[in-house]
């Protein structure tokens, strides 16, 4: 069993979002193994039904409860959204019993107009597998070819593992975007996909893609939006804090794990060679990820961004912490870096005097360049505090 970063309260109602197959279920149910718990799996046909018919059936279950219970974990909540009145009810009469709910999908509860429980319960989310977690199991090749889905990374069978990726995109499409009735131009979002994917970590062109997949530069933006409603990937925005440069406008978007891109863009029966355009693409897929999700688990508070002028100096990621601290982070695949590699960090500082200079690589050792430090991957989440687990 790999042990999780993210930590729950035991005294407060809980969502825990994140992505299918991450390992919500298999978490809750570990994490509470010393406490008596209740568990609903919505995924159930029969639990779903029953809860759909009548959500009251619940108050009536957890009354015939014994009374040592007070944690009751209900799995796929966002299935059955009018369960939340209930439980908000539940909740106000029954101080100490606690809900643990997890979902892949909080557009539904949203566009249901659910109850969310109005500060009634915290939100947490959980990620794929982070490289700090797999502790000596962390093979870097692997997660840039497979990703760090458990069932995927977990399993050493390479074939199975890229049948269980081109598995997953057919059930998300199935049960997140067919099942909810997401889209009607359900071909134009296939084309709209498999695009996205191709231009992962790319600034977005909403009319290029408008054109290249037959959609409407306004039906782009709302493909994009539902991808990110439904925890499939997010948007990093330009940084915008500089009055001496000329910025670029539009977003990045990333995937939320790199075999599942891979397995969208079609590449994922190719294994990625280091030194390859490919794997330098992936590389920094992947150490944005792991940033992300460990500041994530860390509650740091950091702002992201990315940093690109119209003239084309550009860095990779820009984290600023709430003490106004700034990170440049440029991310390359190479353990031999020129000078001209390391201009856009350069340009960076001439636009904010008070940033960090940092190029993650895989050199084997530390170095130094001016005010830029070279650092072996690992090291740049030692720079950010991303150590403390």
């Amino acid at each position: 069993m790999i042990k999780r970063f993210l930590k729950l309260p035991l005294n407060k109602s809980c969502f825990i979002f994140g992505p299918r197959q991450v390992g919500k279920s298999t978490f809750l149910k570990d994490f509470f193994k010393k406490e008596s718990f209740a568990y609903y799996d919505l995924l159930k046909t029969s639990e779903y039904m029953k809860f759909s018919t009548n959500p009251g059936v619940l108050s009536k279950e957890i009354e015939a409860l014994n009374q040592n219970i007070k944690c009751i974990i209900i799995d796929e909540i966002q299935r059955v959204p009018d369960l939340l009145n209930e439980i908000h009810r539940i909740i106000e009469e029954r101080k100490s019993l606690h809900f643990f709910l997890s979902g892949s999908s909080a557009r539904k509860l949203k566009r249901s107009q659910a109850n969310l429980l109005a500060g009634r319960a915290l939100t947490f989310y959980l990620f794929p597998l982070t490289h700090t977690e797999l502790k000596e199991k962390f093979d870097l090749d692997r997660a840039l070819n497979y990703g760090t889905l458990p069932s995927v990374y977990l399993n050493p069978n390479n074939e199975v593992a890229r049948d269980t990726l081109r598995s997953y995109i057919e059930t998300y499409l199935e049960e997140e975007i067919r099942q909810e009735a997401l889209i009607r131009n359900i071909g134009g979002f296939l084309r709209f996909l498999k695009l996205a994917a191709d231009e992962n970590g790319n600034i977005i062109s909403y009319s290029n893609l408008a054109r290249e997949t037959g959609n409407e530069r306004r039906t782009v933006k709302e493909f994009f939006q539902i991808l990110e409603d439904t925890l499939i990937g997010f948007h990093l925005f330009p940084y915008a804090k500089s009055a001496r440069k000329k910025l670029v406008q539009h977003p990045k978007f990333y995937f939320f794990d790199t075999g599942v891109q891979r397995a969208l863009s079609k590449q994922i029966s190719l294994e990625l060679e280091e030194g390859t355009s490919l794997y330098g693409k992936a590389f920094e897929h992947f150490i944005i990820l792991e940033i992300m999700r460990l500041s994530r688990y860390l509650k740091k508070d950091f702002e992201f961004s990315f940093y690109r002028t119209s003239d084309g100096a550009e860095v990779d990621l820009i984290v600023e912490s709430p003490t106004k601290e700034v990170f440049a982070i440029e991310i390359k695949s190479s353990s031999n870096m020129d000078s001209k590699t390391l201009n856009g960090l350069r340009s960076f500082k001439e636009a904010c005097k008070r940033a960090k200079l940092f190029c993650v690589s895989l050199v084997d050792r530390r170095q130094k360049q001016g005010e830029i430090e070279i650092l072996p991957w690992k090291q740049i989440f030692n720079e950010l505090g991303l150590n403390a687990f």
